[in-house]
């Protein structure tokens, strides 16, 4: 893995394949907080504050309600001084399910550069591989507006809309290794990223020896456990393992959890609004798990947090926990 260093910051980044996008910081910060929008009216104030202790990679989505504090908190930045040029900030957003259309991806793209106040992002991602009818975001969603999702042509517009310059990148979030294969076997840009849940106890092996070999990049949402979410499990926080490796460095056990998925090669998405430990999340650099504190992680149980059933309908294109996760969960 090549990695480079933010000047006069601590994040290694790593360049991206398939695009001319300057490289990636691997820890970003995540906007993401269920209800979708439950802290709009301090979120701005939050991303201000990474933005001063150091984060430059930002995460959102249509579906997160966040674009808009996000694009608000980039302006203040600006203003501030606290960054010289938007150039020095790495964000993505995702393409939510009722736009999941070709006809329906540059508008959406366009809405949400309107939302953040921005000519390009750096990353654009399909948010699932399901569509539903258009006009709609709302999560959970109503089962019967689940649609057939045609990756071939949504990725078609995704392509277009990294031709235009309106993202530097495109990718997919939570596919599969086969519905990765389907969007490589017709892509004329692979994807440069895909996020999924991942941390020690949904390590997502086979899926992260599949996109090294395809020179994707993995990028890890939930790398705490998600605890206290509608998506997410206490398994993570709660593991005895973890604990103890924790105990025996000084470190918390989320440090370990983001060092661990450091040493993986991925990128990790953190999320907390809290300061304190928004400093914590960024001090896993500069030290190491040794060889057996590792090993013992690769040991741990295996379990994903959010299965999706949400996705799951008997008239729609996946009617199992199996056909959404083509059997790898």
């Amino acid at each position: 893995m090549e990695l480079s260093t933010i000047a006069g910051q601590s994040i290694p980044t790593f360049p991206l394949c398939s695009t001319d996008e300057k490289a990636i910081p691997l820890l970003g910060f995540g906007t993401a907080e269920y209800p979708f929008g439950a802290s709009i009216h301090t979120l701005k104030e939050t991303i201000l504050e990474a933005i001063k202790l150091g984060y430059r990679h930002f995460d959102t989505a249509a579906i997160y309600l966040s674009e808009q504090p996000l694009g608000e908190a980039i302006s203040d930045a600006l203003r501030l001084g606290l960054i010289k040029s938007r150039d020095e900030l790495f964000i993505t957003s995702k393409l939510w399910c009722s736009d999941a259309h070709h006809d329906f991806v540059l508008p959406a793209l366009k809405k949400t550069l309107q939302n953040l106040k921005l000519e390009y992002i750096n990353l654009f991602l399909i948010h699932w591989p399901l569509s539903l009818k258009p006009g709609k975001y709302e999560f959970p969603f109503q089962k019967e507006d689940i649609v057939a999702f045609d990756p071939k042509s949504v990725w078609e517009a995704m392509e277009e809309c990294q031709g235009l310059g309106l993202t530097k990148s495109i990718g997919v979030s939570n596919f599969s290794c086969k519905k990765l294969e389907t969007i490589l076997s017709t892509a004329k840009i692979p994807p440069a990223v895909n996020q999924v849940e991942m941390n020690p106890l949904w390590q997502q092996k086979k899926l992260r020896k599949f996109c090294e070999e395809k020179g994707i990049l993995v990028e890890a949402y939930s790398p705490l456990g998600a605890k206290g979410t509608a998506w997410g499990t206490n398994r993570v926080m709660e593991c005895e393992v973890l604990k103890e490796i924790a105990q025996a460095k000084g470190k918390s056990l989320a440090q370990v959890c983001l060092r661990w998925a450091h040493e993986q090669g991925v990128c990790a998405l953190v999320k907390s609004f809290n300061k304190e430990r928004m400093k914590q999340n960024l001090d896993i650099f500069d030290w190491k798990l040794t060889a057996d504190e590792s090993h013992k992680i690769s040991q741990l149980p295996q379990c994903k947090g959010f299965p999706g059933a949400a996705f799951l309908s008997d008239d729609g294109p996946y009617k199992s926990v199996e056909e959404l996760w083509d059997g790898e969960i």
